[in-house]
């Protein structure tokens, strides 16, 4: 797909969040009900109250991973300065499994915008060995590429977002 095509661009999820990166490994991401996580794609917050299933390809079982989940809208898309706000941290996540065989650093808080639609987005990178990292102090204002710095994680291996809006919202983010 050429680059000015990509949904994470266009979405703004590249430059927002993340630098330009090439995606070298699948990630599916599937709510309870059934519903796969696609770029662009739009859901309620009643139907993403419980944790999602993360399942992370790869082919090195020896291979770990860092899962984010952030929002860069909150708390509204017009006045972002909670940006980002960190939803959940999963780390040491063997490859060809799923999150809920690494370690988590931040428990699973589902989105509840009450303002704008928001972006929430997930990203993955790969790590350089079993890593130990600290929870942060709080949830907003986190950074990822700061934290893929300090963790020496470089750029993301994947990354799939959706917009999200209050119960009663209607329509979609404009591209």
């Amino acid at each position: 797909m050429p680059r000015s095509m990509d949904p994470l661009l266009l979405g703004r999820i590249i430059g927002d969040i993340l630098d330009p990166f090439t995606s070298s490994i699948p990630l599916r991401v599937v709510y309870n009900n059934n519903s796969e996580v696609i770029n662009c794609c739009e859901f309620k917050p009643s139907q993403i109250v419980n944790k999602p299933r993360v399942d992370i390809g790869g082919d090195d079982l020896r291979t770990l991973y860092t899962l984010i989940m952030v929002n860069p809208d909150a708390p509204s898309p017009s006045d972002p300065n909670m940006r980002e706000y960190l939803h959940w941290l999963v780390i040491n996540i063997p490859a060809t499994t799923g999150a809920s065989f690494g370690q988590e650093i931040v428990n699973y808080e589902s989105p509840r915008p009450t303002s704008g639609i928001q972006r929430i987005t997930f990203v993955l990178f790969r790590q350089l060995g079993r890593q130990i990292v600290h929870a942060p102090r709080w949830r907003t204002n986190f950074n990822t590429r700061e934290f893929a710095e300090v963790y020496n994680l470089g750029l993301p291996v994947a990354a799939v977002y959706f917009n999200c809006q209050r119960e009663s919202g209607w329509g979609g983010r404009r591209m």
